[in-house]
């Protein structure tokens, strides 16, 4: 696929995503600021901080340290609203957060972004070396975030019925889509896929490890009653690497490390968000009165 067409399968993706988005999502903030604001701090703030930290600390190559900045300064997935409700966390609370957060990540995804691979020497000299432009980064990132999230919203409010009859249809396009960019990615480069294989997976556990600490520590500090503690450390690991991928086949030709970075990303913390909402469900079990 050449770049116009990615990007134009990025916006139908986004789009299939923000078709959720509810203005009643939002009515909530105003109930519980202060655990919205820690779910948004650990998202945009204490896991994109933490993973610079962690990349000028590690020597690893700079695509590889490049994607993870980008799985970190990308939004909450989709999937952190199902996995919090199975570990009985703050559902409506993890509803709030993934739709601000989806509001914020139109500015922040691409401000974090650029601000902290170019604060990074490794990642900036990478970044120069294959002729990427941040200023048109930002653009075509604000580009592909905002119309299809903007017009989602839009349908969703003054025409439901048709964002329901088109919910399904394209989300399973967008579930191909995902797919194809990682088949085809990894197709190309087999062998060199193995190798990024070994090497990378430990970096995306350790990184998503982070995420959700950050999740719980920022929780934790701010007094947050459990239910509401379980939203915000879901939401600290679940980061939408649908997104980093496609942005990844768009502006970066589907380098390889990077794909295997967000891609690892995509299984490996639906495993670790999946088997905490276990472990806490199965807690709750045992104390329950019988």
């Amino acid at each position: 696929m050449n770049q116009p067409v990615l990007m134009a399968v990025l916006a139908i993706m986004v789009y299939t995503v923000a078709l959720d988005l509810r203005v009643a999502d939002f009515q909530y903030v105003a109930k519980r600021p202060l655990s919205v604001g820690i779910g948004l701090l650990a998202q945009f703030v204490l896991l994109p901080g933490a993973t610079w930290l962690l990349t000028m600390l590690l020597d690893l190559p700079a695509a590889t340290e490049a994607a993870m900045i980008l799985v970190a300064t990308c939004p909450g997935g989709a999937l952190s609203n199902v996995l919090t409700a199975l570990g009985r966390g703050n559902l409506a609370l993890s509803l709030s957060i993934s739709a601000v957060g989806g509001l914020m990540s139109l500015v922040l995804t691409p401000l974090n972004f650029t601000f902290l691979i170019s604060a990074n020497p490794a990642t900036a000299a990478w970044v120069r070396s294959i002729d990427v432009n941040p200023l048109a980064l930002i653009g075509s990132l604000v580009l592909i975030l905002a119309i299809p999230m903007t017009a989602a919203m839009l349908t969703s409010r003054h025409a439901p019925g048709f964002a329901v009859r088109a919910r399904r249809p394209l989300a399973r396009f967008s579930a191909v889509a995902l797919t194809a960019f990682i088949v085809v990615a990894v197709a190309q480069q087999w062998s060199l896929f193995l190798i990024e294989l070994g090497r990378t997976l430990p970096v995306v556990i350790v990184h998503n490890g982070l995420g959700l600490l950050m999740g719980w520590l920022g929780s934790l500090a701010a007094g947050l009653p459990v239910p509401d503690r379980r939203a915000v450390v879901i939401e600290g690991g679940m980061q939408n690497s649908g997104l980093a991928l496609g942005i990844i086949a768009a502006q970066f030709s589907s380098d390889l490390a990077m794909v295997a970075v967000a891609g690892l990303w995509g299984i490996w913390c639906i495993v670790t968000g999946g088997a905490v909402a276990l472990i806490w469900r199965r807690r709750d079990v045992r104390r329950s009165p019988a």
